[in-house]
């Protein structure tokens, strides 16, 4: 996961935002955030959703930064050679996607039930980080998409062999925002890249439901059950509410 101590602040400057309900101004890609310290730390991390800014609270690179940082610019700052600066912006979020499947080959690999696919999950995990130490050169010409396209299919038969005992409802990409699934049986449920933004799922049984690209922002999880939920990630569960009976995997 991300250390922001061995990062140059990457995420504060290289991506782009706009104005919206999670960010309270305008930027650039390349343009450091008016909140950014000459040391890289953000001077109103305390208070970023007071002020405006709870976009980032939900926000993780997976450790892409301190990767771009400490190990493809060897721990020269854009502000040290003003000269990288571009080359080390257009290849974070390249990293920080593939950090991501490294995320989800990890989780992967931690399931007992995927064990006729843990050969091929490590196979293709030892290829996603032999790609983040590539050259810059290398990194900006990579088909992350392609590169995602083929790990996405070890994450598919993960997701099956996991949710097989249980196998729920089939809500891939599904339109699921401000849905009212209060207590719902969602055990099992196939929730790839469904919108659950401000859904109701409190006391939804959540457990093996596939998770992975679900947009879970502002959806409440009181009391849901998310234990043993695939491919749920921290962001997530940040951009979400939930309370002290709510369970986590």
């Amino acid at each position: 996961m991300a250390d922001c101590d061995s990062c140059f602040g990457l995420c504060c400057v290289a991506l782009p935002f706009s104005a919206s309900a999670d960010f309270a101004v305008d930027k650039k890609a390349g343009e450091p955030c008016r909140n950014l310290r000459d040391d890289f730390r953000c001077s109103i991390h305390a208070g970023l959703r007071e002020r405006g800014f709870p976009g980032c609270t939900v926000y993780d690179c997976f450790g892409a930064g301190q990767k771009v940082s400490q190990v493809t610019f060897q721990g020269t700052s854009w502000r040290q050679e003003p000269g990288t600066a571009g080359q080390m912006y257009a290849i974070f979020p390249v990293v920080r996607q593939l950090h991501e499947l490294l995320w989800y080959l990890a989780e992967a690999l931690t399931l007992e039930v995927a064990r006729p696919v843990h050969a091929e999950l490590r196979d293709a995990f030892d290829a996603t980080e032999r790609l983040t130490r590539e050259s810059v050169d290398v990194l900006r010409k990579l088909d992350v998409p392609a590169h995602r396209a083929e790990v996405n299919v070890l994450l598919l038969r993960t997701s099956e062999l996991a949710r097989a005992g249980r196998k729920g409802k089939e809500r891939r990409g599904a339109d699921l925002i401000g849905a009212k699934l209060a207590g719902a049986d969602l055990r099992g449920a196939n929730l790839r890249g469904a919108y659950l933004i401000g859904a109701d799922l409190r006391g939804a049984d959540l457990r093996e439901a596939d998770l992975i690209g679900a947009d879970l922002r502002g959806a409440d999880l009181a009391g849901a059950d998310l234990s043993g939920a695939i491919f749920l990630t921290q962001p997530q569960l940040n951009a979400a509410t939930g309370d002290a009976a709510t369970r986590l995997p």
